[in-house]
């Protein structure tokens, strides 16, 4: 499972507080589209397989960068221009790799 202790790191901001509250509740929301993403797949017991992990800590760090979706703000060194607004690419690769296609 994806904490916000997790994100905090990954955004080299461990030691903060509040950020890692707000990485925790971000972190429940895109662990959800994910897992409705893969319908389910890659899941086991609701934790996500590692490289869906990878996936829901770089989109959780991007929303929790930005939470009010402005036009550009930086958390430290980690910069997002208009926060969370999808999948990327790359994250798509191993959500698709997971997603099942209806028939």
């Amino acid at each position: 499972m994806v904490t916000g202790a997790a994100v905090a790191a990954f955004l080299g901001q461990g030691d903060d507080t509040q950020l890692v509250a707000l990485a925790g509740q971000h972190a429940t929301i895109v662990t959800a589209m994910a897992q409705a993403y893969t319908r389910g797949q890659g899941f086991t017991g609701g934790v996500p397989a590692d490289d869906l992990a990878a996936v829901i800590t770089t989109a959780t760090a991007r929303l929790v960068t930005n939470p009010e979706q402005t036009e550009d703000l930086a958390i430290g060194s980690y910069r997002t221009k208009g926060g969370f607004q999808g999948w990327t690419l790359a994250e798509l690769f191993v959500l698709n790799r997971y997603r099942k296609k209806a028939s």
